[in-house]
């Protein structure tokens, strides 16, 4: 840099010592600006960490449409009568919710946490019936105990219960099984306690047959085969 400096002034007798140092410290100067575009642009790739994120969230997939109104199965309305507040939906809540990747991380970390801690049992090993619909507050639960669970959890970090929707689902052994719906903008998923991965329905492998309606209490149909009586599955 130097040299090309010096080459460009000649060989000092047409200017003052002093215009070379000036020069010469405006070259340096520029050398440094660019030394730190240089660093600059190689530092840039880092940012693409958040978009990164932001890919790490699932493919935006579909909803599960819902039919007909539909009977919830007995023992979710002997859970209403006795927590009328967990079955109530308030319209003016959203319908959906916005999948950011910080809701995903919610997701997915009270999906995984709720599982490691609630250990499964029957019903009927738990509460001498066959089938109960309750929180599983003592550390044991089954399946719809366990997303009833989760659901209380979404709901006390700012979520709206009416898009937390319990589901019936018929699953790979055929049996009646309850997982908990959150529907977004990104299409429906699914928290199970079969599973650590918050899935999209339609990549469970379970026959979805109704789940809560997000107008009133009634339920609605997704069409999807016939609705068992009971979902007492571990």
């Amino acid at each position: 840099m130097r040299y090309a400096v010096l080459r460009s002034v000649g060989d000092g007798s047409a200017f003052p010592r002093g215009n070379v140092r000036r020069r010469l410290r405006r070259a340096a100067h520029l050398s440094l600006v660019g030394a730190t575009l240089l660093l600059g642009g190689a530092a840039a790739p880092a940012q693409p960490s958040q978009a990164r994120t932001v890919a790490s969230l699932p493919e935006a997939g579909s909803a599960a449409d819902a039919g007909a109104p539909a009977r919830p199965v007995a023992a979710w309305n002997d859970f209403c009568a006795r927590y009328p507040s967990e079955c109530t939906v308030d319209p003016s809540e959203p319908a959906l919710v916005t999948l950011t990747p910080a809701l995903w991380h919610t997701l997915t970390t009270v999906n995984r946490r709720v599982n490691a801690r609630i250990k499964p049992i029957t019903d009927m090993a738990h509460w001498g019936v066959v089938d109960r619909w309750d929180f599983p507050d003592d550390g044991f639960g089954d399946c719809e105990d366990i997303q009833l669970l989760k659901r209380r959890m979404l709901v006390e970090r700012r979520l709206p219960r009416r898009a937390l929707r319990m589901t019936v689902v018929i699953d790979e052994i055929g049996e009646g099984h309850a997982v908990l719906m959150v529907r977004t903008d990104r299409g429906d998923l699914i928290l199970d306690n079969k599973t650590n991965a918050v899935l999209p329905w339609q990549r469970t492998g379970y026959s979805f047959i109704k789940r809560e309606g997000q107008d009133g209490r009634a339920w609605v149909g997704l069409d999807n085969g016939t609705s068992p009586v009971t979902t007492a599955n571990r």
